[in-house]
């Protein structure tokens, strides 16, 4: 599927956030479309650290590159600032793009960046961050990687002013708008008024956050082609970890959680262990 021709349907697309190869296959036998490789999730779950702007590049790309391997869906990349200046932007656009994204996005956060729905943000300036946009544009390599314009205005300058750097970035080339953490139904249905039609409307929904929690079925009949579930999947583990490793410590055994979990042929068929086995038999057999 072309990423850019799916978001010009009416129907709107929805992306589960992953953070690894399990997470992105999972959702792909879950029956996505596309994938959103979450920045956040990635700090939650390799480093046990907040979104603040831990996570380098390269450890970004590596993720890109093992759920490229292991799925065939289209990967939307949290590129979270582009790790610095317009020239840092480029690389990150020929890294992940290399790696196997088909769409980047891009925030005007300042260094150190921040989760969306934390308090404490700082921003670049318009003209900085409208620079970056064309330069992500001019170093990609394919017409269809697609650049995510976010502005995380809304809790810095207002929202006149979100609104305002949204419009630079959709001139500056943005193939679709990300207008962060809007704080109410009329935030969110002005971002529609204003850009609906002209350029792809991306939300995300983060249980807690600063946005009220729309579903995909609501956001499509507001006018947006795109959302995101990016955390959801780590808090859905985070939960059950916890009950797992609670059960497990105090019966020392599985054995009442095993409803709860595969066993060791349930997993080996999620992850596709018979096929795979199969596959490197056949090789040994023509080899021989």
């Amino acid at each position: 599927m072309r990423l850019k021709q799916r978001l010009g349907e009416d129907r709107i697309l929805l992306a589960p956030g992953v953070y690894d190869s399990l997470t992105g296959l999972i959702a792909e036998q879950a029956g996505a479309e596309a994938v959103y490789l979450s920045g956040a999730s990635i700090a939650y779950t390799r480093f046990g650290r907040p979104d603040i702007g831990l996570v380098a590049m390269s450890e970004v790309a590596d993720t890109v590159a093992a759920l490229r391997d292991r799925i065939a869906l289209p990967i939307v990349v949290d590129a979270d600032n582009g790790f610095g200046n317009a020239l840092n932007v480029q690389r990150t656009v020929r890294v992940f793009e290399r790696m196997g994204a088909n769409a980047l996005q891009l925030e005007d956060q300042t260094m150190p960046k921040r989760c969306g729905h934390l308090d404490g943000k700082s921003l670049v300036s318009t003209a900085e961050m409208a620079g970056k946009i064309k330069a992500a544009c001019d170093a990609r390599e394919s017409a269809d990687t697609l650049i995510i314009g976010r502005t995380d205005a809304i809790a810095v300058e207002g929202f006149d002013a979100a609104l305002d750097r949204a419009e630079a970035y959709l001139e500056a080339g943005a193939d679709m708008l990300f207008i962060e953490a809007p704080q109410s139904l009329d935030q969110i249905r002005e971002i529609v008024r204003r850009f609906a039609g002209r350029v792809p409307l991306m939300a995300n929904m983060v249980e807690g956050g600063k946005t009220p929690i729309v579903d995909a079925d609501g956001l499509e009949s507001y006018g947006f082609s795109f959302v995101i579930f990016p955390g959801g999947i780590v808090r859905a583990i985070a939960a059950t970890a916890r009950d797992y490793y609670a059960n497990l410590l105090k019966n020392g055994s599985n054995e009442a959680f095993r409803d709860r979990m595969f066993d060791f042929a349930g997993l080996n068929d999620v992850i596709g262990t018979p096929e795979m086995l199969a596959r490197g038999r056949a090789y040994d057999e023509g080899a021989a």
